[in-house]
């Protein structure tokens, strides 16, 4: 194994081997280690008293109401499986509205006199704790003396042991955060409150097609795509470590141009990395079921199998957690940032979304003959109309200050929210905007090789498109937008409210037909006659889809800043208040949020990369030049003129001096934001329109410098070390 760390594969080992003279840890079966650091079903039904199990099956389904007896059972059971596993202590996990998650440990200790302790953990305990809610983003919810807030348990998630390297063992306890007031201060609660929306509404409209699920779950499977770098390069990278992207890097000789880098044979060092994360994260019961090279050098993709949402995203944030945390103990650094270096692909989030019933029927599955499925139909059109009508707050869940820098780029969907059906559901909808009805689809080809030896296939009906932010994928919408450090809390709430609102409109209005059937067919006829404008099955990269959008009417949002006053419009709290997900304070609250994070992290972008400038590449480069100067004199003293120094140390010495320039009037700008800093929509304004695109005029002449200044005095590593040397 690397170094002296011990891997997280040794944790989950029962047996060792000689190979080449190495020992090599031999990993138990998968089944064995799944999901044996999670109290789940299984684990539920095995310790708790057989009433209490069922009563608390009935919270988790149904969402009756727990009692404190139930919850007393569940904590002794809980607790003692926890010990069970080395837990000292236990923590509610949360995701206030920082999108990190937080946590506070309590031991399980509890003094009993005599100078002795007994281990405890009660209902009362499992319920809910109390942290600190002043210290966290409010938007004005909380004033900074008001310090109370509540965290309750998710029972729907399951709790789970984390353990660290050194054998420290805590019980997490997912949970939801709200303030003293009654505001949720969270990413949990309003996921958990458009998921009762979605499940509400959903079965509302099956009613009109015989169907009575006691559920419907939106589910979700969030490809995760980061980067993986040497950890002592990244030590040597001041704006890795505060900001998590490079702000300067001249491009290396090789990029991504050769399209070699995607799916290609995995490095031995970045292979042994991905043994030990699947080793911790099965354990976890995070289903890491894929895992390949990405299209950048250094870059890399995991995804799980789907899960309900609420799960999917405490697996999500657990599974950032732990990329990072294996990444140290192997030598390596993983930067989850959306864009960490200009010029080669940047990392998203693919959230893939859908919703079933209890009944285990997925309503994004349009069967083998969807020109007759009308409840797909039905379903599908609604989809299609939430995302048009919404389509502002949809591109908003979405935005950060990272990913700005990745939507609209080569590799990332556009800002334009577009639809991608294919062929086949196109040629469904096609017919039944123009007849009312669909009577055919094209049927899926075989492939036939020509080869003997080749199988031949089924190929599906119809293609994929890697361009389209929003694209229909067989069974289920891929949201490509989201940004690999996000939370997928908020583009799920958002695609769970805004399709629920839509079913509810359905519902309202089949409630009052005399035919509903015949209303069906007029409202999927209706519904996507309306919004066929958000179907594109084309490049969405090209400049003639943007102009093509224009005249759609599609809205464009080229940043963050412009997006976030949409949360906040008067259609927008209407829906999330029809919908009981958030009120107008709530959302209110999170626009400010937004807005100020945004500030702060280019706040601190932009001093990080005047300190970089001033006091690590303006000395090393003057350093260098002194040094350079000094081989000059030494050439004429021999009699030789020293020419081609002369002319490198003129030509560094210009670009140096528009370097130190650029770094001053820069330093103004930011200095300047200050006064903004009371009006926090403004200092948002000012820190992208000036902070923000006045970034290139400083690192433009350093990324020059860099390509003129030997390698051994840049004073930190390349885009080379970091991408090509893990």
């Amino acid at each position: 194994m690397r170094g002296e760390n011990l891997s997280a594969v040794r944790v989950v080992c029962n047996s060792t081997e000689k190979i080449a003279g190495k020992e090599v840890f031999i990993m138990q079966k998968v089944t064995e280690i799944f999901g044996s650091y999670v109290f789940d079903d299984a684990t539920m039904k095995e310790r708790l008293p057989k009433s209490t199990y069922r009563e608390l099956r009935k919270t988790i389904e149904f969402g009756e109401p727990l009692n404190n007896d139930v919850a007393d059972d569940v904590a002794l059971a809980m607790k003692d499986w926890a010990i069970d596993l080395g837990a000292t202590h236990y923590t509610h996990v949360f995701i206030p509205l920082t999108e990190t998650t937080a946590e506070k440990h309590d031991s399980f200790i509890n003094p009993i006199g005599g100078g002795r302790v007994m281990m405890e953990f009660t209902g009362k305990d499992l319920l809910r704790a109390e942290p600190d809610a002043s210290s966290f983003p409010s938007g004005g919810i909380r004033a900074t003396c008001a310090a109370r807030g509540y965290t309750a348990w998710d029972c729907t998630s399951p709790a789970y042991v984390k353990t660290s390297l050194d054998g420290c063992s805590v019980l997490c306890i997912p949970t939801a955060f709200t303030s003293y007031t009654g505001e949720s201060l969270d990413y949990k609660t309003p996921l958990l409150r458009s998921m009762d929306a979605l499940s509400r509404e959903a079965k509302r409209v099956l009613a009109y097609f015989g169907k009575e699920p006691a559920k419907v779950t939106a589910n979700v499977g969030p490809e995760q795509e980061y980067f993986l770098v040497d950890k002592k390069k990244y030590m040597k990278r001041e704006d890795l470590k505060l900001t998590g992207r490079t702000l300067f890097g001249a491009p290396a000789p090789k990029g991504q141009e050769l399209d070699d880098q995607y799916f290609g044979t995995i490095k031995e060092k970045v292979s042994s990395f991905m043994s030990d994360l699947n080793a911790e994260l099965w354990k976890y019961g995070i289903t890491a079921k894929t895992q390949h090279n990405e299209v950048a050098p250094a870059q890399h993709e995991i995804a799980p199998i789907f899960g309900s949402t609420n799960v999917a995203t405490d697996n999500n944030h657990l599974l950032m957690e732990t990329l990072q945390k294996v990444a140290l103990r192997d030598d390596l650094a993983c930067l989850l940032y959306e864009k960490p270096f200009a010029g080669v692909n940047g990392s998203g989030k693919h959230n893939n979304w859908s919703f079933s019933t209890s009944d285990g029927e997925n309503l994004m599955d349009p069967g083998p003959t969807p020109e007759t499925n009308i409840q797909f139909q039905l379903f599908l059109a609604a989809v299609l109309a939430a995302v048009d009508n919404n389509a502002e707050i949809l591109r908003l869940s979405a935005s950060s200050a990272g990913n700005d820098h990745r939507l609209g780029a080569n590799e990332a969907p556009p800002a334009i929210i577009s639809a991608y059906l294919g062929e086949q559901l196109e040629a469904v909808v096609d017919q039944i905007i123009k007849k009312g009805v669909a009577e055919s689809s094209p049927a899926a080809k075989m492939y036939e090789s020509g080869v003997s030896t080749l199988p031949s296939f089924r190929m599906d009906a119809t293609d994929r498109n890697r361009t389209s932010p929003f694209a229909f994928t067989g069974n289920k919408f891929e949201f490509r937008m989201v940004g690999s450090t996000q939370s997928i809390a908020m583009p799920n709430m958002m695609l769970n409210t805004i399709v629920a609102n839509e079913l509810a409109l359905i519902a309202d209005r089949l409630d009052a037909a005399e035919d509903a059937d015949a209303c069906i067919q007029e409202i999927i006829r209706e519904l996507l006659t309306k919004h066929q404008r958000i179907i594109f099955n084309g490049n969405g990269y090209s400049e003639e889809w943007v102009a093509e959008a224009a005249k759609r009417g599609l809205p464009n949002i080229p940043c963050m800043v412009e997006a976030v006053p949409y949360l906040t419009s008067e259609k927008t709290i209407e829906v999330f208040r029809r919908m009981g997900v958030m009120n107008q304070t709530e959302l209110e609250a999170r626009a400010e949020v937004m807005l100020e994070n945004y500030a702060k992290k280019i706040q601190i972008e932009a001093r990080t990369m005047i300190e970089m400038a001033n006091k690590q590449i303006i000395p090393a480069v003057m350093d260098y030049e002194g040094k350079l100067a000094i081989e000059a004199k030494n050439i004429s003293l021999i009699g030789i003129e020293p020419e081609a120094q002369k002319e490198l140390i003129a030509q560094i010495n210009e670009v140096l001096i528009e370097l130190k320039a650029a770094t001053a009037r820069f330093k103004e700008i930011v200095d300047k934001s200050s006064e903004y800093e009371e009006d926090i929509p403004a200092w948002a304004t000012y820190c992208h329109d000036q902070i923000f695109l006045s970034m290139g005029t400083v690192r433009e002449p350093a990324d020059t410098l860099e390509l003129l200044v030997a390698k051994e005095a840049w004073p930190f590593p390349t885009y080379g070390d970091l991408l090509f040397e893990q």
